[in-house]
């Protein structure tokens, strides 16, 4: 029986939903944040025997306190391997070894497009983003990829200004003609108001869950393009006492995910 807590912020409940997209045994790609945090609420709950991966080339880390970046020297005492870049995008990404890639961007669109290079014309841009990163072979080779964003008009686009990482394209088949290996692809984009995943025939996403103090109207009404609502919506489970006792005692004693509240992640 799952025992639920009334007490948690909204970032909490946004990792305790990474956390569950996750399989024991999956090998992960993580970076800092959100993704990390989820990587590990999973390993000290249902999935013991998942194994997280940093794109710097740390593998199995197991960091005393939330990482600051992905090279941050924390990962590094008692990791399985502290490799490089080639290592973890050749020889485990690229080789096919990767199940599940943790991804946000600038703006995210209802095919799971991520754009982290432009707002605006490509070439006389509103402003120019960080660019690619890792992002783009995670998005095109792990075999899952769950997606952070803001649950807003500004994150969120019917269609993203520039394709960083592709998603499902243009919609269905789309990835196949591009050359991306089969079943892969985008599975949920899980905001600050909603759990949204990939409908299989469409490729949009839809709504799944909305998160408690927010409403089906509120998500449809802040959503760029014409959201489909599943016919078993629902709202989304709340952290269990366990994962806020992993993450509070364990992972995050310090209460660094409450940065994020400050971030609009509300």
């Amino acid at each position: 029986m799952r025992t639920h807590s009334n007490a948690y912020i909204k970032p909490e409940l946004m990792a305790c939903c990474g956390s569950r997209e996750i399989r024991d045994h999956d090998v992960v790609i993580v970076g800092t944040g959100f993704p990390t945090m989820s990587a590990n609420i999973a390993k000290h709950t249902h999935a013991p025997h998942a194994t997280m991966m940093q794109e710097s080339g740390v593998y199995d880390a197991r960091p005393a306190r939330p990482a600051l970046s992905v090279g941050d020297p924390c990962l590094n005492p008692g990791a399985a391997m502290v490799g490089g870049l080639i290592d973890v995008m050749g020889m485990f990404l690229q080789a096919g070894w990767v199940d599940v890639g943790f991804l946000s961007g600038s703006q995210v669109d209802k095919f799971g497009n991520i754009n982290t290079t432009v707002i605006g014309d490509y070439r006389a841009p509103i402003s120019r983003l960080p660019g690619s990163g890792g992002a783009n072979p995670i998005g095109a080779l792990a075999r899952r990829v769950l997606i952070i964003a803001l649950h807003d008009k500004r994150s969120l686009a019917e269609r993203v200004d520039f394709i960083t990482t592709p998603g499902y394209l243009d919609g269905p088949g789309s990835r196949e003609r591009w050359g991306l290996p089969p079943d892969t692809g985008p599975q949920v984009i899980i905001t600050n108001k909603a759990v949204m995943r990939f409908d299989k025939h469409t490729k949009e996403a839809y709504l799944a869950s909305y998160h408690p103090g927010s409403t089906v109207d509120e998500i449809v009404r802040l959503t760029p393009w014409k959201l489909t609502v599943a016919d078993d919506v629902h709202e989304t489970e709340p952290p269990t006492r366990d994962e806020l006792r992993v993450i509070r005692e364990v992972l995050d004693p310090h209460r660094m995910i409450a940065i994020y509240e400050k971030r609009g992640y509300v």
